[in-house]
């Protein structure tokens, strides 16, 4: 089965950020995950440092999804059937206007730091 990476880049209606929260880990990512192919999701938000020190940006919340599907296609058909319906209920606390979402395919195995370490060379 292939398997891919759904990235949602999302904020929250201003004065929102509680309900929002909320509504996102409780309603939003349930609803997710019962369609066919999903199978994880975690959520993040932005951290205060950054590379380069600005944390100034336009997405404050981060949403990760797995999918394993040999359908890829069907599976994203699926999901935007169900937006809005009794099994996908939407909060008028997400900003919709400002949402970037993109599906990623790998093409490498994960690494791990452990697996890659090299000592250091001496100064």
């Amino acid at each position: 089965m292939a398997k891919f990476t759904f990235v949602v880049l999302t904020n929250p209606t201003l004065g929102k950020d509680a309900e929002f929260n909320e509504w996102y880990n409780q309603q939003h990512i349930p609803d997710v995950l019962n369609v066919p192919g999903f199978v994880c999701a975690q959520r993040f938000r932005l951290a205060d440092a950054q590379m380069g020190g600005d944390a100034d940006s336009p997405y404050k919340y981060l949403a990760l999804y797995e999918i394993e599907t040999d359908d890829l296609a069907g599976t994203l058909k699926e999901l935007q059937s169900r937006r809005g319906t009794a099994d996908m209920v939407m909060s008028d606390a997400i900003d919709m206007k400002n949402v970037a979402a993109y599906i990623f395919t790998p093409v490498a195995e994960q690494m791990m730091a452990k697996d890659v370490a090299r000592p250091r060379k001496a100064a």
